[in-house]
This record gives C-alpha cells, sequence and structure tokens, in this order.
C-alpha cells in the first residue's frame, strides 16, 4: 500500500530535504484518522534507522516506597504512611532483592519510587551503593528528576551539579523520563501542583546530561491534556536534545484511570495508543529511540507499535508495581523467551541490548537456560 494523503506526501518530501515537522502539522498529525497510513511513514522513518531490528532489555525494576507526600490526582501508586498497603524498603531489603536474582544476566536495574518525607539523604546514596556492591557491572538507572529534585533539597539544597556528582561516585549511571507527565503548568496546577514543574524538570535532566548522565524521556497522555499540549512537551523534549543531545529514548506513557482520583476518564484507544508513536517518532527527529511501554498498553498493542515508528519494547521489567496498582492487567514481568517472541511475532528481529543500545553478544545472552 501507498502513502496517498497529500499532507503525508508532502511531509516526506519535507523528510527528503531534511526538514523538520513544525508545531501546526504535528499537531494535524495527532488529528488525522487514516491511521495507515501515517503508521506507514512513522515506519519508513524506523526502517530506514535499524531495519527490522527491534531492541529490549533484560532489566529489573524496583520500587523502594509507595509513600509519597505529592498526591497527584492522576498516580494509584501513591500512599500516605500508616495506609495498610504503604510500604518503604529498607536497604537491606533492596539486598535481598537484587541478590535473589544474582544469578540472572540482568543488564539494567530500575529504581524509583514516592516522595517520602522520613527518608534522609543517606539512604538514596545508600540504596545505589548496596546495589553497585552486589552487581558491579549492572547499569543502574534511578530517581526521577521529581526525586533528584527532592535529594538535592534534603541533602542540604545541594546544586543539582553536586548532587549528581556524589549520585555518579556511588554508581549511578542513568536517570528514567519520568515525573514529566506533560510538560505544561495548565495541567500541572490541576493534576499535580506539590511536582516540580516543567522548566525544574527540564533543569534537572540538562544537568544531568552536562554530567555526563543520560536519561530518557516521558509523557503521560490520555488524561486531561489538549493536543496541543502533548505538541508543546514534545517541542521542549526536542530543544533541549538539540542543546544537550542527552536523552536515549522517548517513552510515551498512557494514562489508565483505574483507582486513580480521575477515574471517569476513558482508557486510551488502541488509535491514541499508536499516534502517541508515531507522531513522536516524526517530530522527535534528534531522538533515536521510542520505545512503547508493554505495561500500559498490552504486549500486543506494542507488537503493533513497531510497525507504527517504535524500535524499542523496553525489557522484561520483573516485578513493575507502579502501572499495576493503576490497574493494568498485564504481567509484571516478562522472560526473554516471551520478549523474543513478542518481537518475532510482529515480524522484526530481537536484539537484546545494554542501557545505552550496544548490542549483547549471543554468547552473553544465554549463559545458562534456568531463567528463560
Amino acid at each position: 500500500m501507498w502513502i496517498k494523503n497529500k499532507f503525508l506526501l508532502e511531509l516526506k518530501n519535507k523528510f527528503v530535504c531534511k526538514q523538520r515537522v513544525t508545531r501546526d502539522e504535528a499537531i494535524r498529525l495527532y488529528n488525522m484518522e487514516n491511521i495507515i497510513e501515517l503508521g506507514m511513514l512513522g515506519e519508513r522513518d524506523r526502517e530506514k534507522r535499524y531495519g527490522r531490528k527491534a531492541f529490549y532489555i533484560y532489566n529489573q525494576h524496583i520500587n523502594y516506597t509507595n509513600v509519597c507526600c505529592k498526591m497527584c490526582s492522576f498516580c494509584a501508586f501513591c500512599r500516605k504512611k500508616g495506609d495498610p498497603d504503604a510500604f518503604t524498603y529498607s536497604v537491606e531489603d533492596i539486598r535481598n532483592i537484587v541478590i535473589e536474582r544474582l544469578n540472572e544476566p540482568i543488564r539494567e536495574i530500575h529504581i524509583v519510587g514516592g516522595i517520602n518525607p522520613d527518608l534522609n539523604f543517606n539512604y538514596y546514596i545508600d540504596i545505589i551503593k548496596a546495589v553497585r556492591e552486589i552487581r558491579p557491572s549492572v547499569t543502574i538507572k534511578a530517581f526521577t528528576a521529581v526525586e533528584i529534585d527532592h535529594i538535592a533539597k534534603i541533602g542540604g539544597d545541594l546544586s543539582l551539579e553536586e548532587t549528581f556528582d556524589i549520585l555518579k561516585e556511588a554508581g549511578l549511571d542513568m536517570l528514567p523520563g519520568g515525573g514529566a507527565e506533560i510538560l505544561s503548568e495548565r495541567i500541572r496546577l490541576r493534576l499535580f501542583p506539590k511536582k516540580i514543574d516543567s522548566f525544574r524538570w527540564l533543569e534537572i535532566h540538562r544537568a544531568a546530561h552536562l554530567r555526563g548522565i543520560k536519561t530518557n524521556a516521558t509523557m503521560l497522555y490520555g488524561h486531561i491534556e489538549s493536543i496541543g499540549e502533548r505538541v508543546d512537551h514534545l517541542m521542549k523534549l526536542r530543544m533541549l536534545q538539540d542543546e544537550t543531545n542527552g536523552f536515549l529514548s522517548f517513552v510515551p506513557l498512557a494514562f489508565n484511570s483505574k483507582n486513580t482520583k480521575l477515574k471517569d476518564i476513558q482508557p486510551t484507544s488502541i488509535f491514541d495508543d499508536l499516534k502517541n508513536i508515531v507522531v513522536p517518532r516524526l517530530f522527535l527527529d534528534n531522538f533515536d529511540h521510542i520505545k512503547p511501554y508493554w505495561v500500559m498498553i498490552g504486549q500486543r498493542v506494542a507488537q503493533l507499535a513497531l510497525a507504527f515508528g517504535a524500535d524499542d519494547l523496553d525489557g522484561t521489567i520483573i516485578d513493575e508495581k507502579i502501572a499495576h496498582m493503576a490497574g493494568a492487567e498485564v504481567p509484571k514481568g516478562l522472560s526473554v523467551q516471551e520478549m523474543e517472541k513478542l518481537i518475532l511475532g510482529a515480524d522484526f528481529y530481537p536484539f537484546m541490548r545494554d542501557s545505552f543500545y550496544a548490542d549483547i553478544p549471543w554468547i552473553e545472552r544465554f549463559p545458562f537456560q534456568g531463567y528463560r
């Protein structure tokens, strides 16, 4: 099937001339009804970059606490201290969680949690040190910009540069992209007024990049944001990437209203999920990787996203809590075998990667079969 839509053909010609998608064009893309032709344009872009490759990583998530003082309207994970299902792991708990899977060839450990006022500065440093001690070669991806802001403050109003230097010395390698939600002051005041604003989120990621720490970027969509606010969010990311080239991937996150204060909002549609893959793929021309988060959109939609511009299915995850407390009905983790089956089932070739998208040699992927 060939692209027939005049607007998409014009965009295709712009890409040949290395011209960028404008804000108005991105809004028009979001409003398009012809998802198939739109998807073809996104697939053309990812095919130029990676052929039929699709990446994934053997990773582990650790959510160290769900106690949080921010109380965001969209969050189902947050709990008040003393709630029956509130939890906070000690440093020793985290050590044991890592040790439990020490026989598995995990490449990355992803650590995020709520803003728990009872945790002191040393706690954050000690959990990084504990993971580094047990797993000397793993990539430690930890703490959203919201957590970094908090850590800097409780460390004695440290500068961001000082904060990152201390965390790097402890063993931090990179930052996840969470906490951005929608980089809009209107949305922040409505849904998460106690969180950092968009200027501070961008400032923290800029500081990380300038300190040699790569990060991801996210966007939470499907709540009360407008199409224009989505595009403005993407524009801010594109501008910072032009400046620092520090983002590794963009991860659109579908909002699930179950167990939140916004429970009347309907789930995102498959069309919307796919548009939030293909439009960023075309607009964020300086981002190498677009990652559909299968935990939030499901394995089948994530498979389909590979044909709409995505190139990375994230990873095995292992015991994810945040999306599942919001009602996610997918598994809490997938095996390597299941990840590769997903990718092969979508007619792509699976490539296990490290955190920085280096391919893992076959002999290192499967040192033994037990964990499959």
